[in-house]
C-alpha cells in the first residue's frame, strides 16, 4: 500500500504537457500575438509565496521571415529599470529557439492550442554577485488581446520563486519595427 500511495502522490505532482491544450482556443500564435505594441503588468514572487516586487514593461514585437523580436522594456516599483531583447527563431514544427542578453544558452518555447510555454536559464545579476536561474514560463491565451503568464522559478531544482503577469496587446498602436 505504501507503493501505491507514494505512486498516487507522485502522479498528482506531475506537470502538465503543451501537448494538453491541443484543440483549446484563443489559438496561440505567437508570431501574431507578440506582434506590434503589447504591455505586461505583474508580480514577483519568493519561495514563501510573497509577492516582494511589481513591475509593468512595454514591449514591441517586430518579426521578420518568420524571426521575431521582443524588446521588453521594465519598470519596478522600488525605479529599477531593466531591458530585455528576445530572439525567437524557428526551429522546427511549432518550436522557437528563444535568446536574449541574459539567457544563458537557448531556451526553447512551444505552443499548441492556447498555451505556449518557454523553459531556459536566466542570469539574474546581484549586488556582488550573479545567479542563475531555471525559468519555466507558461502562456495561456485568455482573449484575442490578453495572455496570463506564469513563471516557476528553479535553483538546484527548488523552487526559489515565481512570477505571475498579465501581458495585452494594444493592436491599434502604431509600432515602427527596424528590420529584425
Amino acid at each position: 500500500t505504501i507503493v501505491i500511495v507514494a505512486g498516487t502522490v507522485l502522479l498528482g505532482c506531475s506537470t502538465s504537457s503543451v501537448q494538453d491544450y491541443k484543440g483549446r482556443s484563443p489559438a496561440f500564435s505567437p508570431n501574431e500575438f507578440f506582434s506590434g505594441a503589447l504591455t505586461a503588468h505583474g508580480v514577483v514572487k519568493d519561495f514563501s509565496g510573497t509577492a516582494i516586487r511589481h513591475f509593468q514593461a512595454d514591449i514591441i514585437g517586430c518579426w521578420d521571415s518568420g524571426v521575431g523580436k521582443l524588446d521588453e522594456d521594465f519598470i519596478f516599483d522600488n525605479g529599477e529599470r531593466q531591458n530585455r531583447v528576445w530572439t525567437l527563431t524557428p526551429d522546427g514544427d511549432q518550436t522557437f529557439i528563444g535568446t536574449a542578453g541574459d539567457v544563458v544558452g537557448d531556451g526553447q518555447a512551444r505552443w499548441e492550442g492556447n498555451a505556449m510555454f518557454l523553459d531556459y536559464t536566466l542570469r539574474i545579476e546581484l549586488e556582488d554577485r550573479s545567479i542563475d536561474v531555471r525559468i519555466d514560463d507558461r502562456m495561456y491565451r485568455v482573449s484575442d488581446n490578453v495572455v496570463i503568464n506564469e513563471s516557476q522559478m528553479r535553483k538546484f531544482g527548488l523552487g526559489v520563486g515565481e512570477i505571475l503577469l498579465t501581458i495585452i496587446r494594444h493592436p491599434d498602436t502604431e509600432v515602427d519595427c527596424p528590420s529584425v
